[in-house]
């Protein structure tokens, strides 16, 4: 059931796909996907890690999120499965790593990536989400881009939990890089990207 524009498009896509094909000899699969993340990956991931080396305390300590993650290598591992199949799919597919985090966990397994320490502080989720809403003024009337907006807000604190059981089950799929290393592949290469050693 999404809720934003961006989501009811992709849900009218899959519907359409599905119509036009609809007794057709063509095959289909759909796989539906959380946040993919890893090498080169743009966006709140390498802000976080950016985050985390300052050594900052960071307001992040009571979101009671969960979010699911898959691993680029993994996504296409999965695709490569999908592509393999020997009979016909016909079905739409959660695809995940397996593992949900929330925000403090995730910007905890990226400090323990990168071997540091990070300190989170339990600012109230209320309090954050008023942050990027003055983020957004920020920018629309004063033209200062800080980087906080609602939008970043809400992706700290929301949840998108995805099960991906139903397709581990029907292609006997197991994600073939687990998470910690998943993580510290992504980790070196964004440190990498921003010049760190």
């Amino acid at each position: 059931m999404p809720e934003e524009d961006y989501g009811r498009s992709k849900l009218e896509a899959e519907r359409a796909l599905q119509s036009e094909l609809a007794g057709s000899v063509l095959d289909w699969c759909i796989l539906r996907l959380p946040l993919v993340y890893g090498p080169g990956n743009p966006g709140n991931m390498a802000r976080l890690l950016q985050l985390i080396g300052t050594g900052v305390p960071l307001p992040l300590g009571a979101i009671r999120n969960r979010r699911s993650l898959v691993f680029v290598d993994n996504l296409v591992d999965a695709i490569l499965t999908v592509v393999r199949y020997p009979a016909a799919i016909r079905s739409t597919y959660m695809v995940s790593d397996g593992s949900d985090f929330t925000t403090p966990e995730l910007v905890t397994a990226l400090a323990a990536a990168t071997g540091r320490t990070v300190r989170l502080v339990g600012v109230p989720i209320a309090l954050l989400k008023l942050i990027g809403r003055l983020g957004d003024l920020a920018s629309r009337f004063l033209r200062i881009d800080s980087g906080i907006d609602s939008y970043s807000v809400g992706r700290l604190v929301g949840s998108l939990q995805v099960n991906s059981s139903r397709f581990r089950g029907f292609f006997s799929w197991h994600p073939p890089v687990d998470v910690k290393l998943a993580l510290a592949r992504t980790c070196s290469a964004l440190r990498h990207d921003v010049g760190e050693p």
